[in-house]
């Protein structure tokens, strides 16, 4: 990429950038103020950037209460301490179902547990469109299933599946329920007051457009899973053990306080843009780039119809990685290539080969994704 050349930044699905300006002045303002450590500092009058982030969190999912959203590193970590969590307090060997549309936050820590023999696994495929059905999950339940762990979002097809109503049958078998809500956290609405799912994990550097090293997740019943990290909480340190209450049940350890500050301020963003117009917006996007790129006839896109501004293509004759990093070197466009960290949707879709991922946020223009479709329709030329 020549040194001057103006970056069209298109790998959003991995993580948003630019931040908006607001996120980037919270971070320096965290950073200049003495940090508000409850039962660490003797200082107050502080910003309590926890307890104003949770506040936020709570509206923006409509769930509560805020004191049951915890904060993590990312999405993978949250996932992790749901899964090992619920496992280690069922405390004994169960069946669990997940889907073939997972990212490796899922399946390797599943994979993992169905080495170890804790658990046997189902995976259920999806269908032709890219979705889960209803009926596939339910044929899948065992009497021993106690699990479930599903992505709400996918991330190389772009497609959103009905928690909503695979929620309600887990519910009614008493099934545990974890989504993924990596790709959709902040894109699309997500009311966890209405939807049945009993722990909801998000990552802040997508779409809630807050810097790498926060996330978190909702709990509807914090005494289903038990904690996989122990430490200082700051308070009742006299406790041999691991405090009960929320939220210092899952959170060990001094705060990533630049990261809930980054993450309070891109919620912030959302609320002022309004999270209905970004995914109107996006869309918006991502459909024009669709159109553009099927007028060259020798890219295929794996989704042409996608519910995230996701679109993941292959150009015919051209391996994704040579297709990357034309784009790089010589038009200045970010991507994504491979197999995006979920390799059982590449199998279904191209053998395993992978693919180029384009994925858009609110701070990409229409004029960047008609330079885009011009460069691929160049990159194609040439491959013939």
């Amino acid at each position: 990429m020549a040194g001057n050349q103006r970056i069209i930044y298109l790998n959003n699905a991995a993580t948003t950038w630019p931040k908006p300006p607001g996120v980037m002045e919270e971070v320096r303002r965290s950073l200049s103020l003495p940090p508000f450590e409850e039962g660490r500092s003797t200082l107050g009058g502080q910003r309590d950037y926890p307890g104003e982030t949770r506040e936020l969190l709570a509206a923006l999912f409509g769930a509560g209460p805020p004191e049951h959203f915890i904060f993590t590193q990312n999405a993978t970590d949250s996932l992790n301490t749901a899964i090992h969590g619920f496992l280690h307090h069922l405390g004994e060997p169960c069946h669990v179902i997940t889907t073939e549309l997972e990212h490796n936050s899922v399946l390797r820590p599943l994979r993992t547990l169905e080495r170890e023999g804790r658990i046997s696994l189902s995976i259920i495929p999806f269908n032709e469109g890219g979705y889960v059905c209803r009926e596939a999950v339910e044929e899948a339940i065992r009497d021993d299933t106690r699990l479930a762990v599903m992505t709400h979002g996918n991330n190389v097809l772009g497609t959103v599946q009905d928690i909503g109503k695979i929620g309600g049958l887990l519910r009614k078998e008493s099934i545990f329920f974890v989504v993924d809500g990596a790709q959709t956290a902040g894109q699309v609405p997500v009311d966890l007051g209405a939807l049945p799912v009993d722990l909801f994990a998000f990552t802040g550097h997508k779409a809630l457009f807050g810097i790498p090293g926060i996330g978190g997740f909702f709990i509807r019943n914090p005494a289903l899973v038990d904690p996989v990290r122990q430490g200082g909480t700051g308070a009742n340190s006299g406790y041999p053990y691991q405090e009960e209450g929320m939220p210092e049940r899952f959170e060990a350890g001094t705060h990533n306080y630049p990261g809930i500050a980054s993450l309070s301020a891109g919620i912030r963003f959302l609320q002022e843009r309004g999270i209905g117009n970004v995914e109107r917006g996006t869309m918006e996007m991502t459909r024009f780039l669709i159109r553009r790129l099927e007028e060259t006839g020798s890219i295929t896109i794996d989704k042409r119809d996608p519910d995230l501004p996701i679109i993941s293509l292959t150009v015919k004759g051209m391996d994704p990685e040579k297709v990357g990093f034309i784009l790089a070197r010589i038009y200045g466009i970010v991507c994504r290539t491979g197999l995006h960290c979920a390799p059982l949707v590449h199998r279904r879709i191209n053998g395993g080969r992978g693919s180029v991922r384009l994925s858009l946020s609110c701070m990409n223009t229409m004029e960047e994704c008609g330079q885009a479709a011009d460069a691929l329709a160049e990159v194609a030329r040439g491959a013939g």
